[in-house]
C-alpha cells in the first residue's frame, strides 16, 4: 500500500525536456519524468486512447485517472477536450490529493496548471467540477477497494511503479478491474515491463504496442478488445516472454522469475 503523503512530501524539479515537474520525496520517483507533464500526458495517454475521436463519435465519454497526482494527465483531457460538444465524466483517483494541493501552490512555476488553477482548486475543495463539458470528481482511497463510479471507455493509469506501489500492479488487482469493465475500453500505461504487459494479459486484457515517451522507446496500451489497438503484441512477443527470465505476471506475495508453463499455456491460449 503507498504511505500517505502530505505537501511537504514534494519538490519542483526541471526534466530533461525544459519543463518543471514534480517529485516525490517519499518515493523517489519524479512525475512524468524527460519529456515533462504534458508532453507525456498528450502523447502516451490522450493521443492513444483517441479520447477527443472517441468522444465525437459516440457524444460521451467516461475517462477513469487513476493516479491524480498533480493533474497533468487530468489537464489533458480538459484541454483537449474544450470546445467539444460531447458530455464527458472524468474521474480522478489518488490516496491524497497533496500533490495536486502543492501543484496548485505552483502553478506558476508548473506553467501547465495556471488555466485550469481554479478548477482544480475547486477539485481539491470540494471534490467535483464542472470544467465547461467535462465533469471532473476526484475519488480518495485505495482504488482497489473502494465502490467505483460508472465504467470507463479509457483508463489513464499512473500510479507508482510496480517498485514502490507493488499493489496496484498485481494479477489479482487487474482481474478485479477487468470485471468491471463492460464497455469498450482502453487502459494506456507507462510501463513497457514483460511482466506488467503479462499480468495485464493474463487478467482478461488484449495488449498492444504503445508509441516511445522520454526515455521508453514504448509503452504500453491494454484493452478490453482488439480491435482498439494499433499495434497489438503476437507470437514474437510471445517468444520474448518464453525467453525472459523475469516474466512471471505480478502476484500478491508472487516471486520474480521465468513465466511457469501453466501461465505460459493460459497466455498463449488467449492470444493467439
Amino acid at each position: 500500500m503507498t504511505v500517505p503523503e502530505d505537501s511537504d512530501s514534494f519538490t519542483l524539479v526541471p526534466v530533461a525536456s525544459g519543463a518543471m515537474s514534480l517529485r516525490s520525496v517519499l518515493h523517489g520517483e519524479t512525475f512524468h519524468p524527460v519529456v515533462g507533464p504534458m508532453a507525456e500526458a498528450r502523447g502516451l495517454h490522450v493521443a492513444q486512447s483517441r479520447i477527443v475521436e472517441r468522444a465525437e463519435e459516440s457524444g460521451r465519454l467516461i475517462v477513469w485517472d487513476v493516479g491524480l497526482g498533480a493533474a497533468a494527465n487530468a489537464v489533458a483531457v480538459l484541454e483537449a477536450l474544450a470546445g467539444s460538444t460531447a458530455r464527458v465524466e472524468l474521474h480522478s483517483f489518488d490516496h491524497s490529493l497533496a500533490p495536486l494541493d502543492f501543484a496548485v501552490r505552483n502553478a506558476d512555476a508548473l506553467g501547465y496548471l495556471v488555466p485550469w488553477r481554479a478548477a482544480a482548486a475547486q477539485l481539491v475543495e470540494m471534490g467535483r467540477v464542472d470544467a465547461g463539458n467535462v465533469a471532473w470528481f476526484f475519488h480518495p482511497g485505495d482504488f482497489r477497494v473502494e465502490a467505483a463510479p460508472p465504467p470507463p471507455h479509457a483508463i489513464m493509469y499512473d500510479p507508482y511503479s510496480p517498485a514502490a506501489n507493488p499493489g496496484m500492479w498485481t494479477l489479482e488487482h487487474f482481474a478485479q478491474l477487468r470485471a468491471q469493465l463492460c464497455e469498450p475500453c482502453t487502459l494506456t500505461s507507462y510501463s513497457r515491463s514483460t511482466a506488467v504487459r503479462v499480468t495485464l494479459a493474463l487478467a482478461g486484457f488484449h495488449i498492444g504496442r504503445g508509441k516511445a515517451t522520454g526515455e521508453k522507446d514504448e509503452t504500453t496500451v491494454a484493452a478490453t478488445h482488439r480491435e482498439l489497438l494499433a499495434e497489438p503484441l503476437g507470437s514474437e512477443w510471445l517468444g520474448r516472454v518464453r525467453r525472459s527470465t523475469r516474466s512471471a505476471p505480478l502476484r500478491e506475495g508472487g516471486p520474480a522469475g521465468p513465466i511457469s508453463e501453466a501461465d505460459f499455456a493460459r497466455l498463449s491460449a488467449g492470444m493467439l
